[in-house]
């Protein structure tokens, strides 16, 4: 097989391993996950916002970079752009002084941290989105971030192409073909004469790839090199994206995207689905302990601050990372590697004995990823034992297996593309997690009648009018609502509220979301305006807030 090697820039961004995304902006404020557009830079307003209390926390975490979302789909801009109005300079953040990417930057560079850009393709405000002009606002603003802030370590674009969005008060739908209309190779050329040393994320690299979800899971195993012909930001298989292939002709990394909170930007209402300890450690074991990177979306609340209960879990994610991986039983090891026709074998005697739960592996990717397939054994009992059995290796492979105590262990590479290049051996104890998380639960209130009309309307009645807070929908993996319209109606059915509305990036993230409209009814009429996925609703599908 050919082997595909990394660039320099890669290998660097492989170190890394593990930063943080950071979603702010009108969503912040509008309680929404995507923006319409028209929304008011009037509403930006962070009282408290503290760039230092945001990036001290994520280096806290153990992360080494931080990527700020400069511009989200709603087109607003957390710098003064001198290209659009819609931005922090017509807000009330500082006076409409402020720039959020500078203050930011600024503090990544104090800590130490590395700090990235996210720049949306997409934008549902700019009059021009979908002809030949928007792509020069765009790359202007791009080289506006590129120098202004300095240096970046990674620009982030994402495959959201298209759709429905104010567009200057256009309010309509604009499609575009995302395989031409960006032309990529001369937008990402901007990066390369700008920031050479700044990798470059999309679904189809050129430096790293998406995983393919925003789960935060690799694919297992998951090879770096990969097929991307025909392929796009917006345009690619996810099976491919999260698993790669053995054979493939390109070296992509795969990142691993997931928020610390269902959604990707903050609500009051998520502050108890916080992640837990468990998931956390879990997302590391299936990203980084694949040979992916591992971006943890940290999103600032109202004031501009990480909130408590972010910042608690995160303390406890690195107590328990480092009660873990603070001690190396191998690091003194004595090595010795011989090879038995095709099969390589990598000894380590253990100058102490302890207990083990994890093993790690390290392939030195400057010539590529070799190792196909592998086997951990253990001398126990006068005999090699198995352990574990996986397959890649890559920059980092990490597996959990049933406590052993022993001082022989072995690395058995049973397949490999050319002579295994074997750097890096661990062996660690991971202490058990108290998995007793008590978590506030959402009150809902049962209705008296649940009626189901047609494939996409759904009736929920009460015998007496009924206060209600609002409604939370529930989307199933197999029927995903994009865009709704609800009646809220009294007695007589006389419908006293309406309102209409999407549930924002719902394809990659159906996760709950909660449509908030107060008062005393006596029935809620939800309708699937359209969907994503499938296309039936379902009773159980929307719950009444109390």
């Amino acid at each position: 097989m050919q082997l595909i090697l990394p660039t320099s820039r890669q290998l660097l961004h492989l170190d890394r391993e593990f930063y943080c995304f950071i979603h702010f902006s009108l969503n912040t404020f509008t309680d929404k996950e995507w923006g319409f557009g028209d929304e008011s830079p009037s509403i930006f307003n962070p009282t408290q916002f503290d760039a230092d209390q945001i990036v001290l926390t994520a280096k806290a975490a153990g992360m080494k970079g931080l990527i700020l979302t400069c511009k989200h789909h709603d087109g607003f801009c957390l710098w003064p752009s001198r290209y659009t109005e819609h931005s922090v300079k017509n807000s009330p953040f500082r006076d409409g002084k402020g720039d959020v990417v500078l203050e930011l930057s600024q503090a990544c560079r104090r800590a130490g941290l590395e700090f990235g850009v996210y720049l949306s393709p997409w934008d549902r405000n700019h009059p021009d989105y979908g002809t030949p002009a928007y792509i020069d606002y765009y790359r202007a603003q791009l080289r506006e971030l590129l120098t202004q802030y300095g240096e970046i370590f990674q620009i982030w674009f994402d495959g959201a192409n298209g759709g429905d969005g104010w567009y200057g008060g256009a309010n309509e739908q604009r499609k575009i073909d995302p395989t031409v209309y960006y032309d990529w190779e001369n937008t990402w050329q901007i990066v390369r004469e700008l920031q050479p040393n700044a990798v470059i994320f999309s679904d189809v690299g050129p430096d790293v790839r998406w995983v393919g979800n925003e789960r935060g899971v690799a694919g297992n195993p998951c090879w770096y090199t990969i097929f991307d012909n025909g392929c796009a930001p917006g345009v690619a298989n996810e099976h491919n994206l999260n698993s790669g292939n053995l054979d493939g002709d390109k070296f992509h990394i795969p990142e691993c995207d997931v928020s610390i909170r269902p959604g990707w930007f903050y609500h009051e209402t998520q502050d108890d689905q916080v992640r837990s300890l468990k998931n956390l450690i879990d997302l590391y074991f299936h990203s980084v302990g694949r040979g992916a990177t591992f971006n943890l979306n940290l999103p600032p609340d109202r004031r501009g601050l990480i909130h408590e209960n972010d910042v608690a879990a995160l303390k406890q994610f690195k107590a328990h990372f480092d009660a873990t991986f603070n001690n190396n039983l191998a690091q003194d090891a004595t090595v010795s590697n011989h090879n038995e026709d095709t099969v390589w074998y990598f000894d380590y005697d253990l100058s102490k004995i302890g207990n083990c739960n994890v093993v790690e592996l390290r392939e030195d990717l400057v010539y590529g990823q070799r190792i196909i397939k592998w086997e951990l054994e253990a001398f126990l009992y006068g005999a090699w034992q198995p352990v574990v059995s996986a397959e890649s290796v890559g920059y980092k492979r990490l597996i959990r297996f049933a406590p052993i105590c022993a001082t022989k262990f072995r690395v058995k590479i049973i397949n490999c593309k050319a002579e295994p290049m074997l750097c890096g051996f661990g062996l660690f104890f991971e202490p058990s997690i108290d998995t007793d998380d008590k978590k506030v639960e959402t009150e809902y209130i049962k209705p008296d009648k649940a009626e189901k009309v047609d494939s996409r309307t759904i009736v929920l009645s009460f015998n007496n009018p009924t206060n209600i807070r609002g409604i939370k929908y529930l989307p199933k993996l197999d029927n995903v609502v994009s865009k709704y319209h609800i009646i809220f109606a009294d007695e007589s059915g006389k419908a006293v509220k309406e309102c209409s509305g999407e549930f924002g990036n719902m394809l990659n993230n159906p996760w709950p979301q909660v449509v908030f409209c107060a008062g005393v009814f006596s029935s809620i009429t939800f309708k699937a305006v359209d969907f994503c996925v499938g296309s039936v609703m379902s009773v159980d599908d929307v719950a009444i807030l109390k």
